[in-house]
């Protein structure tokens, strides 16, 4: 009976946690270079509604830094 519980805790656990595999660091990089047509200075992990994203910073063809919000699940731009 322990050992059944363990792992019906282990699996809930396992539920909570966000998906990050979805979508890479690198292919949020990508994605956010492919839009701006920019410099990807740097990508890091956010939250937004609970739900998980890729905050990517870029430095754009005129000189201006943007972030551009990636959705960790779907790789779509917010």
């Amino acid at each position: 009976m322990k050992m059944f519980m363990t792992l019906i805790s282990a699996f809930l656990m396992a539920l909570a946690l966000p998906a990050w595999a979805d979508v890479s660091r690198d292919d949020a990089a990508s994605k956010a270079q492919q839009a701006s047509g920019g410099r990807v200075l740097a990508v890091e992990k956010a939250e937004r509604d609970g739900r998980p994203l890729w905050r990517v910073k870029v430095l754009t063809p005129k000189g201006e830094v943007k972030v551009i919000l990636i959705d960790a699940a779907s790789g779509r731009s917010l």
